[in-house]
């Protein structure tokens, strides 16, 4: 487990911050995040557990002006965090490279934010598995930190099984579990030992 303690700062790119109860942020309830970037500037990350409500994939690449030659209508679109909700993320499997840019997060999970992944997607030529996300949860430079001091947030090692082969219910306590730690067990109260 990797953990922020004090005033020392840990990089947690390619870590999963899992909610605690009592958070007081509805957005975040019972939310996984995968982060993409964390830095002594601040952080960002993805929701992995949560369905956007508002669209759907085929609905998003016609607004895209994007023709699917495949069915993609059982494929969710995630809300990915509260930032720039308009603009898009996929988190996939590193057998795709974007033409324009890819981010290799870790060695076994990237993330593109351009629009040809989406063509490719279509097209039936992206990534093997991969996560479709509009908006992102960003972080203030220290502000992470002392969220992870104040109990809002546990940190566990991410894996490309839990992100992209589990159903989105049970994401968040099988992060838990990788800690082992039972969602009945947890209190919103922190404390100081």
């Amino acid at each position: 487990m990797v953990v922020a303690q004090g005033t020392e700062s840990t990089n947690l790119t390619g870590h999963l911050l899992i909610a605690m109860p009592g958070m007081g942020d509805p957005r975040f309830e019972h939310s996984v995040v995968f982060i993409c970037d964390h830095s002594d500037e601040g952080a960002m990350g993805l929701i992995v557990n949560k369905a956007s409500s508002d669209v759907d994939l085929p609905t998003l690449l016609s607004q895209l002006d994007i023709e699917s030659a495949h069915d993609l209508s059982r494929r969710t679109v995630h809300f990915g965090g509260p930032v720039e909700m308009g603009r898009g993320f996929v988190l996939h499997t590193p057998d795709y490279h974007s033409i324009v840019t890819t981010l290799e997060v870790r060695e076994d999970i990237h993330m593109t934010a351009t629009l040809d992944i989406l063509e490719d997607l279509a097209k039936g030529e992206g990534p093997e598995k991969w996560m479709m996300m509009l908006g992102y949860a960003g972080w203030a430079a220290g502000q992470l930190e002392s969220e992870i001091a104040d109990n809002g947030w546990l940190v566990c090692d991410a894996s490309p099984e839990l992100i992209f082969d589990l159903p989105d219910p049970e994401k968040w306590e099988a992060a838990l579990a990788t800690l082992g730690v039972a969602a009945l067990a947890l209190s919103s109260a922190g404390g100081r030992a």
